[in-house]
């Protein structure tokens, strides 16, 4: 086992420890068999960064292997800062990143926040809520259409002939600021260092085409996921706009930030991936016939998109014919894909009819058939009872029906800030 593996051993606690913490600001305390064997996989060690802000303005006067950010502007530049829509904290970064820009001359008016249409679903606050607010009324807000071909502009050739296709915004700037989000390779849906800027602020055809998920069981590579694929392109994107910094933060979990990056693309990507590792990367004994995954964070974190990556942790550490209980705050409505589970009349029909939608919410639907290949799904949520147990999930009421439910059970595993962990198999990771 690696060094840093060894470090980042789960706990092995009593059914009496802390609460499990979800949702806006919820917990839950379980109430299982006194000899029930109980792993937990906590929050990452270290102290949530107490101001953004600051801490993304001091990271852009010394940024990792490349000048301080006010060498790379001049008055006039026309500066893109694109947003990842699961970004923690973005109205505090954004603001230490747009004071540093005003402080080297650059005009409110020549800055641009670009987020994308899921960034404005999953959370209606504005990303300039941190500057005071003439300057906030200066800076315009973007959100990304991928129908509107008028706001996409043509980039280049891809490598296999197709065209390559971005927001205008990027393709207009001076200097575009990629700010987002990193996560372990593992974790469903991670583009890689780019991934927040392509597909992510591609063309509506470019980002169905990634969002076709890999079959269960499927071996050939027509039906492989391809997140090896979609960095790839991503980075050949960013080498053709030139891009060469980059800025990024590690989650703390409950939708705070752990650390921030400013930096040359390659030694953000190197010092990221270990820094992710420490937080994320978690060792466990054995699987556990129950898997209690919590969403933790503000709305921007209750999505589906995060329910996939939870479920994905979960699967990969529960028993056949486990139970897999997902604990959130969520309360956004099903999408396409999701309401097609409900339509279809068995799983083999359901696979058929999601693979065919290339919606947002493909990724979540096809993570939910997988689990439910093996383990039996309960999800603790703000959606009505009937909408969950149409999409085949048994639906928890409260925190003491989920209490009850854990009573039955003599091994469980709990994944705190489930959207971000990567669990692994003490035997399979020796």
């Amino acid at each position: 086992m690696s060094s840093n593996t060894s470090k980042n051993a789960a706990a092995n606690l009593n059914a009496a420890d802390s609460p499990l913490r979800y949702g806006i600001g919820s917990e839950v305390t379980l109430s299982l068999a006194p000899t029930a064997q109980v792993t937990r996989c906590g929050r990452p060690p270290g102290e949530p960064l107490d101001d953004p802000s600051a801490a993304m303005a001091a990271a852009l006067v010394d940024p990792l292997d490349f000048p301080p950010l006010s060498q790379s502007v001049v008055p006039g530049d026309r500066v893109t800062i694109a947003l990842d829509p699961g970004l923690p904290q973005a109205a505090g970064l954004v603001a230490g990143v747009v004071d540093t820009l005003l402080a080297a001359g650059v005009a409110p008016a020549d800055i641009t926040l670009l987020r994308s249409s899921a960034g404005l679903s999953a959370d209606a606050n504005d990303p300039r809520s941190g500057l005071n607010s003439a300057v906030a009324a200066a800076i315009e807000l973007v959100t990304h259409d991928p129908e509107r071909r008028g706001e996409l502009s043509y980039l280049a050739a891809a490598a296999d002939g197709k065209p390559i296709y971005l927001n205008r915004h990027i393709h207009e700037a001076d200097l575009v600021l990629p700010l987002g989000c990193l996560r372990l390779d593992a974790t469903p849906g991670n583009g890689g260092l780019h991934g927040g800027l392509y597909p992510t602020f591609s063309d509506a055809e470019t980002l169905r085409h990634f969002r076709t998920a890999r079959r269960r069981g499927a071996t050939s590579k027509r039906h492989k996921a391809a997140p090896g694929r979609v960095r790839s392109d991503a980075d050949e994107v960013a080498w053709l706009l030139g891009l060469s910094l980059t800025l990024q933060v590690v989650p703390a979990g409950g939708g705070d930030v752990l650390h921030i990056l400013a930096g040359e693309v390659g030694a953000v990507l190197r010092r990221g991936r270990e820094l992710c590792a420490l937080a994320w990367q978690r060792t466990v004994p054995q699987r556990a016939e129950l898997v209690v995954a919590a969403i933790d964070g503000p709305a921007t974190q209750q999505t589906w998109d995060n329910v996939a990556r939870a479920l994905v942790a979960a699967r990969s550490v529960v028993t056949d014919g486990g139970t897999i209980a997902l604990c959130t705050d969520l309360a956004i409505e099903p999408g396409p894909a999701l309401r097609r589970l409900a339509a279809a009349r068995d799983s083999d029909a359901a696979e058929r009819a999601v693979q065919k939608s290339h919606t947002p919410d493909t990724s979540a639907a096809l993570e939910l058939l997988h689990a439910q290949d093996n383990a039996r799904v309960y999800l603790l949520s703000r959606l009505e009872a009937e909408t969950v147990e149409q999409l085949g999930i048994a639906p928890i009421r409260d925190g003491a029906e989920l209490a009850r439910l854990s009573n039955h059970f003599d091994s469980c595993i709990l994944l705190e800030s489930a959207q971000y962990l990567v669990p692994t198999l003490q035997q399979e990771d020796a």
